[in-house]
């Protein structure tokens, strides 16, 4: 069996890649009200940009900041006219998006490595002498200052002027624009940064686990990512990091379980099982998620103020 402590590092590092993936998806769904289900599509480009920038032998900075700028160019180019369709039209062009980038990277061998992906990442710190416990902590470290630098960065986006303008679009699109918001470069906008973090995480990723291959990226990450922002809260930022702790600490201790319980199940069926039991009972009992929104109360009157004075409008076009 493997170390134990080892195994609790590990799970740690995957939670905190994932917490930046769960704050980016929370940046557009919890915010702006943003059905992006392609989001392992943004992480899977930035895992790629970062590997082949390694095999390139350019440092981990660098391969950091091209995935970000690649990644949220691309953001930008499929919302510009992804976003003009409904929500849930907006969802199954964004999965297919996420499916297309797939099989551009396993036919791009030359590039991407094809099905066999790309091997050899080198790590973002590379300290000789080190044992490998000691290496998995550094990269924790990294992991988690990056994942504090984007909860700040989010957090003074969403406590901003800009960030209030945001929720008024996603409480009412109509009564934005009234007031004069492009509603729809905000959305382009949202969508870049929250590809960008996607990116970001990619590459902080591929250069902890050492290789990637398309495989990695199926939809069923997209749906963890999702699953991690229902749990914790949409619309809060330490409630999506929460929420990335809990789907990954339920899927280590599905796996976990199997060593010492003699079940009649698969661990990944057993995983599947105790996760859909987890967001159920969340969803039941805490609609809104395990640590809501927070509002202060000047926001929530200033949007009454904005509904009834819209109303009031309204009302007189009418009679007129």
């Amino acid at each position: 069996m493997a170390d134990p402590l080892m195994y609790l590092l590990d799970a740690v590092a995957y939670a905190g890649i994932f917490g930046i993936l769960s704050i980016s998806l929370n940046f557009e769904y919890g915010y702006t009200n943003l059905a992006n289900f392609g989001k392992v599509a943004f992480f899977m480009i930035g895992a790629y940009v970062t590997a082949i920038m390694s095999s390139l032998k350019y440092p981990f900075i660098v391969n950091s900041i091209l995935a970000i700028l690649i990644t949220g160019v691309i953001g930008v180019l499929t919302s510009l006219p992804a976003l003009r369709l409904k929500e849930d039209f907006l969802a199954i062009t964004m999965i297919t998006l996420g499916e297309v980038m797939k099989l551009i990277i396993k036919n791009e061998e030359w590039l991407a490595g094809g099905v066999w992906g790309i091997s050899g990442i080198a790590p973002a710190i590379v300290i000789p002498g080190l044992t490998f416990r000691e290496r998995l902590i550094i990269q924790i470290a990294l992991i988690y200052g990056i994942l504090i630098a984007c909860y700040f960065i989010c957090e003074l986006i969403v406590k901003s002027p800009y960030g209030r303008v945001l929720k008024t679009i996603r409480e009412d699109e109509l009564i934005a624009s009234t007031y004069g918001k492009n509603v729809f470069k905000y959305k382009v906008q949202v969508f870049a940064v929250g590809s960008a973090m996607s990116g970001l995480a990619g590459g902080l990723f591929a250069q902890y686990i050492g290789t990637v291959n398309p495989y990695m990226f199926e939809p069923t990450v997209t749906f963890a990512i999702w699953m991690m922002v229902i749990l914790g809260g949409p619309a809060n930022n330490l409630g999506a990091i929460l929420g990335a702790f809990m789907v990954e600490g339920f899927q280590r201790s599905s796996r976990l379980l199997k060593d010492y319980l003699n079940l009649p199940l698969d661990p990944v069926n057993l995983q599947v099982m105790l996760t859909a039991i987890l967001v159920i009972t969340v969803v039941f009992y805490r609609p809104q998620g395990l640590l809501k929104e927070k509002i202060k109360p000047y926001e929530g009157s200033l949007h009454k103020i904005i509904a009834s004075k819209f109303m009031e409008v309204k009302s007189w076009i009418r009679r007129s």
